[in-house]
């Protein structure tokens, strides 16, 4: 089988009231507990916050988010949530309470992102806006080496002291058991891909923490009760996430190509993923593709599923991996130029699909 791998704007009276109203603050200088709670109420409920599903707000959107001095955990929760930063007021400020953090969130500009976890916010303001920082974004699908070139281009840190945090369990996660000396790819797929920004005062092992923890939180969000019915892990969730990540370019394909690694995995079927064997190969050229490499990742000869996750999946390849289509496809390969594939039932349907993709130069 051939696998490959605004809303309308404001108007006018909604933004004066709340440019007004953060207005009084500025010119004010201080703003005492019971005049921030107001800001804080006027402010969440202009921008309609309050309990939220999280189904209502995509996850992952850059946030802009500006928390009065004075404001409140009612106020910043109001504003978080209003912003959809955070699904639920109420549980924002219980983490707060929690963690006796009241009175050690700091005002100032964040840059944050929607669906973000209470615990993970809270840290955030505690430690207050990031002065000397550098932004670095580890896009989805990059393996734990190229992300780990990635990140000592954009910070400056050397890359073997990243390989050194991983190595030497300096960094810890809850998604799999750790041997007592990790290697890299024991971390494949556990880093969540995105865009952070970390303090240029961070160090190699606060930056994969931070990484390895939003993974946790992001994998936390995910519904996995239909894939551990089916008897199978969370962590070999992620490895399937990962398998998709790298298959698909059309979004829309994740929960079909998610579909065809399930039924294949029911039936007792090889995988047969070529992005698989190119890892196992260490190379992303498809010019040296080899499926008879001797690998546990080579699923070509080995069935079920490779040994770890490929690649860092994002949220909707973990979401796929947990809810695959419902279909009876068994095959897909690649049929258009923008990447999307053509799925079939059989094995007949496919070798016709692969001998349409070959006659219009898709496949050489």
């Amino acid at each position: 089988m051939s696998l490959e791998p605004v809303p309308p704007p404001p108007t006018f009276s909604r933004l004066g009231r709340i440019g007004a109203i953060l207005a009084i603050v500025v010119v004010a200088g201080v703003a005492v507990v019971g005049g921030a709670s107001f800001l804080g109420r006027q402010v969440g409920g202009l921008l309609g916050s309050g309990p939220r599903d999280t189904s209502e707000v995509e996850p992952g959107i850059p946030v802009e988010v500006v928390i009065p001095n004075g404001a409140s955990a009612q106020d910043i929760s109001a504003i978080l949530a209003g912003q959809g930063v955070i699904a639920s007021a109420s549980r924002f400020e219980a983490t707060v309470r929690s963690a006796g953090a009241a009175a050690q969130l700091k005002a100032g500009t964040y840059d944050l992102v929607t669906g973000m976890e209470p615990a993970e916010v809270v840290e955030i303001l505690r430690q207050g806006p990031l002065v000397d920082a550098s932004r670095v974004t580890i896009r989805e699908g990059l393996r734990v080496t190229e992300t780990i070139r990635r990140l000592a281009e954009e910070t400056g840190i050397p890359e073997s002291d990243f390989v050194a945090a991983l190595e030497g369990s300096e960094v810890t996660t809850s998604l799999r058991e750790m041997p007592e000396e990790p290697a890299l790819s024991d971390w494949e797929g556990l880093l969540f891909p995105d865009t952070y920004e970390f303090a240029d005062s961070a160090t190699a092992a606060s930056i994969l923490q931070r990484m390895a923890s939003t993974m946790e939180q992001r994998v936390a969000s995910v519904d996995w009760s239909g894939l551990e019915e089916a008897g199978y892990s969370q962590y070999e969730g992620i490895i399937i996430a990962s398998l998709i990540e790298t298959e698909v370019r059309v979004a829309e394909e994740r929960p079909l190509v998610s579909s065809v690694i399930h039924n294949r995995l029911e039936e007792g079927m090889l995988l047969q993923i070529d992005a698989s064997v190119l890892y196992a190969l260490d190379t992303r050229d498809p010019a040296d593709f080899n499926n008879e490499v001797d690998s546990p990742y080579n699923t070509y000869r080995n069935a079920g599923l490779p040994p770890t996750p490929i690649a860092g999946p994002g949220l909707a390849s973990l979401q796929a991996a947990a809810a695959p289509a419902d279909s009876d496809y068994f095959y897909y390969v690649l049929s258009a130029p923008d990447g999307s594939h053509t799925f079939s039932e059989t094995l007949e349907e496919h070798n016709a699909a692969v001998q349409r993709s070959r006659e219009e130069g898709i496949l050489p």
